[in-house]
């Protein structure tokens, strides 16, 4: 014990003494939480629209009032020529065209159907299919608006008419910052803490202090968990900071309890930390360190759900989530902010976490080699 306390003593010293780590620490984590959650939003607007009317009808006229004061789409250019309209797409001055036919009126009254035509620019393709779903619902809206002024005598209408209530659970305002910010902090948590313990060991070889250690009485594990537990502490303390930025900058208060977000990210700390150091023993240079620890990083934010469901991802790609420790982090965070999950409904999550830890740390230990 007084080998380890030594250890950590000089870990924490080195760690305080250098002040861009400090920042990294610090600094960056907050910055991050404080930008992210506003540009990482799902919900698409200022949809750039360009309207070829051919009708110039009050039927037209009403559409169109309807999909611009929907708050999603700008009115780009309003014609009577496709070719303009598709110049103004082609120079991305526009996101969607939408022609009116000339006899859209006509059709609609005397007929009970007419046919739009709508154009989109699939360059970006999220911003394609979601502009294309909201303008297809405006005008189903604006349909059935129509159909419902035509009829005069509603009880003896053969239409038959649905009304559907719903209700949201857990996210009532369905407050996207809701749902991102916990993701957020657990990726900054899992960078800090993975990159810089990863890039430890290295720089103790870079700097030639690996050798004199190597040559003490020190047992490997000791070196493990001198190198573990400062990263272990300053990743809880950088959680606590995310949760106070949460709190007083989104308003997002836990639903459940405190205690059982920290007693995971204990644990998940011990696993990320253990892959950190694992990559260490493997790496002989910082740049080496650095670049090993991006890849994996990259991987494992893509494939944690953050973004993107995992239901909707193919089946090698579930497959990997399984073993990605930060899928579960930000599936318990989620769970305990938004639903007030307890210890025993991220258990399963809790013990698959732990036996991360275990296998990496004991990797780390075994496969560091102490040469005399």
């Amino acid at each position: 014990m007084r080998t380890l306390r030594f250890l950590l003593q000089k870990e924490f010293r080195q760690i305080f003494r250098d002040p861009s780590i400090l920042r990294i620490i610090f600094m960056m984590p907050a910055i991050q939480l404080l930008i992210l959650p506003w540009a990482a939003d799902y919900e698409v607007k200022n949809i750039q629209l360009s309207v070829v009317d051919h009708d110039h009808s009050q039927y037209s006229r009403q559409l169109l009032n309807k999909v611009t004061s929907s708050g999603y789409f700008q009115l780009q250019d309003y014609s009577g020529s496709y070719s303009n309209a598709l110049q103004q797409v082609e120079h991305d001055k526009a996101d969607l065209v939408l022609e009116i036919p000339a006899d859209f009126e006509k059709k609609l009254i005397r007929e009970n159907e007419s046919t739009l035509f709508m154009a989109i620019n699939a360059i970006n393709g999220v911003k394609a299919n979601l502009g294309g779903a909201y303008l297809r619902s405006i005008i189903q809206d604006y349909n059935r608006e129509v159909r419902l002024k035509w009829v005069q005598l509603p009880r003896f209408s053969p239409e038959v008419q649905i009304e559907v209530t719903s209700s949201n659970w857990f996210n009532a305002a369905m407050n996207y910052k809701l749902f991102m910010v916990p993701g957020i902090l657990v990726v900054l948590v899992t960078m800090v803490g993975s990159f810089l313990a990863s890039l430890n060991i290295v720089r103790e070889k870079e700097i030639g202090t690996i050798e004199q250690i190597n040559v003490t009485p020190i047992k490997k594990y000791h070196f493990i968990l001198g190198k573990l537990i400062p990263f272990w502490v300053l990743g809880l303390l950088i959680l606590t900071i995310g949760l106070i930025i949460a709190r007083l900058a989104y308003g997002i208060i836990p639903a459940g309890s405190l205690l059982v977000i920290y007693t995971f990210a204990a644990v998940y700390l011990l696993a990320v930390l253990g892959l950190g150091l694992l990559l260490s023993t493997y790496t002989s240079n910082q740049q080496q360190a650095m670049l090993l620890s991006f890849f994996m990083m990259m991987v494992f934010i893509l494939l944690s759900g953050l973004y993107t469901s995992i239901d909707s991802m193919p089946a090698w790609a579930r497959a990997i989530t399984k073993v990605n420790p930060v899928t579960y982090f930000i599936d318990v965070m989620r769970m305990v902010v938004l639903k007030g999950s307890g210890l025993k409904d991220i258990s399963p999550h809790l013990f698959t976490v732990l036996g991360f830890a275990v296998v990496l740390n004991s990797w780390a230990v075994l496969h560091y080699k102490k040469r005399s």
